[in-house]
């Protein structure tokens, strides 16, 4: 099974869904606890959500397999992305709700962690740090949009209910204060959704680690609070609520290309 897929495109943007796949070796899933199997932290549905970035121009970097596996938005060290937090790490353990993802005694050991970071981890980033010097270096900028979902009320992870729409943008440092303000803009154009910037969610390890401005290359993190798109029980797409979601998705994405 291929680790990915990856279109490239023609304008200096690359959305980037590394919690799309849910796909498990049967040697792992084995070992997961029968919750577990459901995979249910998956990013669901995302790159169907950003199905019209392709007919934009856009480049887009989708894993198949899922982040049980490994979890591409970490750091392959694990450092912790909100130290005093609870959050999950590269192999998780721990599933958003606090439940065990592994059987009692079948966690990886650091063994198996290394091996999977580079079988899995390591393709992913070679792949999109690659995509995103072929697109800066085209368009002499580029901007990585990275696209994720959660469930709207997770108490193991944040109290209360998390925003409809939270960006991420390292506190301000992985992307411009040109873009971050073209983003507030759309967003305050818009009346369907709260939104949030730098609150609980301010962008992963991608978002941290490839969002260098003065390189070139603007990140921003948009995590969705699934309850906007689908049915978080039963996981099922909502065609409705999808369709007015993807029009305000739309205008981010053209507002992130605005001045490129």
């Amino acid at each position: 099974m291929d680790l990915f897929t990856l279109h490239h495109g023609s304008r200096p943007l690359l959305v980037s869904l590394p919690h799309d796949g849910t796909h498990v070796p049967d040697a792992i899933a084995a070992r997961l606890t029968a919750s577990a199997r459901r995979v249910p932290d998956t990013d669901w549905h995302v790159s169907r959500l950003y199905d019209f970035a392709r007919a934009m121009g856009a480049s887009v970097l989708v894993p198949t397999h899922s982040r049980y596996v490994v979890d591409l938005n970490r750091s392959e060290d694990d450092t912790s992305l909100y130290p005093g937090q609870n959050t999950t790490g590269l192999c998780p353990v721990r599933q958003f709700d606090g439940s065990a993802v592994y059987a009692d005694g079948q966690e990886p050991s650091p063994d198996e962690i290394g091996a999977r970071v580079e079988a899995y981890w390591r393709p992913y980033h070679v792949a999109l740090a690659g995509e995103l010097a072929r697109l800066r270096d085209a368009h002499g900028g580029v901007v990585l949009w990275e696209a994720h979902s959660i469930r709207g009320e997770l108490p193991w992870l944040f109290p209360g209910r998390l925003p409809d729409l939270n960006l991420g943008t390292a506190g301000g440092v992985s992307c411009s204060p040109e873009l971050a303000g073209r983003l507030a803009v759309a967003l305050a154009k818009q009346d369907g959704y709260d939104w949030v910037a730098n609150g609980r969610f301010k962008g992963g390890y991608i978002t941290r680690h490839y969002g260098r401005p003065e390189l070139g290359v603007e990140a921003v993190q948009l995590e969705i609070a699934q309850r906007c798109y689908m049915d978080e029980a039963s996981f099922a797409w909502d065609v409705a609520k999808a369709a007015s979601l993807q029009d305000v998705l739309r205008a981010l994405l053209e507002a992130a290309l605005g001045e490129l």
